[in-house]
């Protein structure tokens, strides 16, 4: 374990106590638990995205249909002026 010095407002040091008390904890451990939650959100975020880039491109299925032109999409009558 490590020991660090940490300088909250006071405000932000109020709101701290009250939750690490409502979780029965030390202002101490409920700031470590936050800041290790906090990196390991962060590192499993990391490792998803990395395994989603690792992923192989894959063909889509079906034959290709064009688009639309903009006189087919806005020929509706809800589209059109009274």
């Amino acid at each position: 374990m490590k020991k660090v010095t940490v300088l909250l407002d006071d405000d932000t040091a109020k709101q701290a106590r009250t939750r690490a008390a409502e979780h029965n904890m030390s202002l101490s451990r409920f700031i470590g638990e936050a800041l290790r939650n906090e990196l390991r959100a962060s590192d499993d975020y990391e490792a998803l995205y990395r395994a989603w880039r690792k992923r192989k491109p894959f063909p889509l299925q079906g034959s290709p249909e064009p688009h639309p032109n903009r006189e087919e999409l806005y020929d509706r009558p809800i589209f059109r002026r009274r």
